[in-house]
């Protein structure tokens, strides 16, 4: 599993990821960014290193380098891996995993992507909100009751009792106010600068659109899971347009993930910064066991 934005943190490169494979990486990155990928994610400032534009593909190579980190373990990586997954962001790093997309193709989609997001973001400013403590039907309801003439969009269903909604700013702050007087245990407004996963992406779309098309993308040869509809897909024109519709739709981790359980999988990998996603299974189901590059 490859965690999405959000896990991003300064210094999360730390002194392990000196492994030459992942160096490598990082310096690849950079000539295609222009600019110094791996002292970003060491240094910081924060504040550059959150701005989606930048925070996108940090996280994208800063995974992948953790992958080269784990294949120089002694352990290596699980020789029997079924199928992988990412969540938002991360279905990126899971695609070139799979063999699906190549390393510098995958850094200039992200690149395209966060950027896209960013001037979203600038020229329509929005909000995100998770809602922990109630079910996606009741949050569903509320947003219909709260947005108005706004835009306001379930986003992210993550796991039972953490719904995450993003729309207009205004309407994020009445739904949130409705949400905590229908019961739920707390509403977090997530440091996010635009209404991502909702209809006002739809500019970033049609420029990520673009970028999907110039792409090289093959069948992968390990099943990745949407982030649309919880399935796994191997068609390069399904996987396109899947991760356009992406960008202005729900993610569906929770659904994806019960996907995973309903197959049989019982083992999972979270490699990446943070522990998001052990933190997101350990909701669903506490019998799997989970393991982290970053432990």
């Amino acid at each position: 599993m490859f965690p999405g934005q959000g896990s991003q943190s300064v210094g999360m490169l730390g002194p392990w990821c000196d492994v030459p494979a992942a160096v490598d990486l990082f310096d690849r990155a950079s000539v295609i960014l222009g600019y110094d990928l791996a002292e970003v994610c060491r240094s910081g400032p924060a504040a550059r290193l959150d701005a989606t534009a930048v925070s996108q593909p940090a996280i994208l190579v800063t995974s992948l380098a953790a992958l080269e980190v784990l294949r120089h373990r002694p352990a290596g990586v699980p020789a029997d891996i079924r199928v992988v997954a990412g969540l938002s962001l991360g279905e990126y790093t899971a695609l070139v995993f799979a063999g699906a997309i190549g390393f510098d193709d995958a850094v200039r989609l992200v690149d395209a992507r966060g950027r896209a997001m960013q001037e979203c973001a600038n020229a329509a400013p929005g909000g995100m909100v998770a809602v922990l403590g109630l079910d996606r039907e009741r949050i569903a309801a509320l947003c219909v009751a709260s947005r108005g003439d706004d835009v306001l969009e379930v986003a992210n269903v993550l796991c039972p009792g953490n719904v995450v909604v993003s729309g207009d700013r205004g309407a994020c702050e009445r739904l949130a106010e409705a949400a905590t007087a229908a019961g739920a245990m707390k509403c977090v407004r997530l440091e996010v600068a635009g209404a991502f996963h909702t209809r006002l992406m739809a500019p970033a779309r049609a420029r990520l659109t673009a970028a999907l098309e110039a792409a090289d993308i093959r069948p992968p040869h390990v099943p990745v899971i949407s982030n649309v509809d919880a399935r796994p897909h191997v068609d390069p024109g399904e996987i396109r347009d899947l991760l356009a519709r992406q960008l202005v739709g729900v993610v569906e981790w929770q659904a994806s993930m019960e996907f995973l359980l309903a197959a049989g999988v019982r083992s999972m990998v979270e490699v990446g910064p943070g522990r998001v996603l052990r933190g997101l299974m350990k909701r669903i189901d506490r019998t799997v066991k989970v393991a982290g590059v970053y432990d």
